[in-house]
């Protein structure tokens, strides 16, 4: 399942070493309980397609995708109509990655695809704790009769961790039973993210971090493709600066989810998404 074909090149500046990589990037296209706008399984043929319109150096970090310890394995192959099937493959892969001493960064694919993620990261780090960036909670017991959707799988997540180990920033959307249950299991920042991520800072220092993206958090004028657009969001600046503040954090997996070309002609979102993960995989990869 690891040497899934490519569709598409491979991300900017990637090579096909796994050996040698540190971290290791996967593409999850799901794309099977999204409730308003299919189209979210061509998200990491866009992500890496717009890669190319970037440079390989990050001014930021003053550092070169070139001289990174990474390896693109291209997407997996995930059965059509089988959800179960599909978080299988894709928890087994994270899980490889894992027990090879390597980083996974995912790229979906709708949000599901952190719940088997989260939980092969779990099995390895019990302490772990999840930021959760995004415009909806995501924490529904169940959506439209099923208990595992991307509008239930930050719910999912903080029953496996416990503990209120969900840290949820730039939150806009939710029910009020999604925020009764923030208020006693989660940790709920709403609106906003460089705040109060920075505010939290040195409570999680200590702690493995797994960092889910669902890039719907920035506002629909920044990154209009994707899923479910929520007006209101943040700018995609400020998107940037909560990246470069994980920097220091024991980060041990990734995930970019929720990208829909098929809503973006202009290729705004993946293009966004893209420069995420080239600075992602730089943090991580300088380790």
């Amino acid at each position: 399942m690891l040497d899934g074909s490519y569709r598409a090149a491979a991300f900017l500046g990637a090579n096909n070493d796994y050996a040698a990589a540190r971290v290791i990037l996967i593409g999850a296209g799901l794309d099977a309980t999204v409730c308003f706008r299919a189209g979210t399984r061509e998200g990491p043929r866009a992500v890496r397609y717009f890669s190319h319109c970037l440079e390989e150096y990050s001014m930021r970090l003053d550092r070169d995708l070139r001289e990174a310890a990474f390896c693109d394995l291209g997407d997996l192959s995930l059965p059509f109509g089988g959800v179960e099937t599909a978080l299988s493959h894709i928890g087994q892969a994270a899980g490889r990655v894992l027990s090879d001493g390597k980083i996974p960064v995912f790229l979906g694919g709708e949000h599901l695809i952190t719940l088997p993620v989260v939980t092969a990261v779990h099995s390895r780090y019990p302490d772990l704790v999840v930021l959760h960036l995004d415009a909806h909670a995501d924490l529904r017991d169940e959506y439209l009769g099923a208990a595992f959707s991307h509008a239930t799988v930050i719910r999912r997540v903080a029953e496996l961790l416990g503990g209120r180990r969900v840290y949820q920033f730039g939150i806009r959307s939710a029910d009020e039973r999604e925020l009764e249950f923030a208020g006693v299991n989660t940790r709920l920042y709403p609106y906003t993210v460089i705040e109060p991520l920075t505010a939290v800072y040195n409570e999680i220092l200590a702690s493995p971090v797994y960092v889910t993206l669902d890039i719907d958090v920035v506002d629909p004028a920044y990154a209009p493709g994707v899923g479910t657009p929520e007006p209101g969001g943040i700018g995609s600046a400020e998107l940037m600066e909560a990246v470069y503040a994980l920097k220091g954090l024991n980060l041990v997996g990734f995930d970019l989810v929720e990208v829909n070309p098929v809503y973006d002609p202009g290729g705004l979102a993946p293009l966004l998404a893209a420069k995420v993960i080239r600075e992602v995989v730089l943090i991580l990869s300088a380790r």
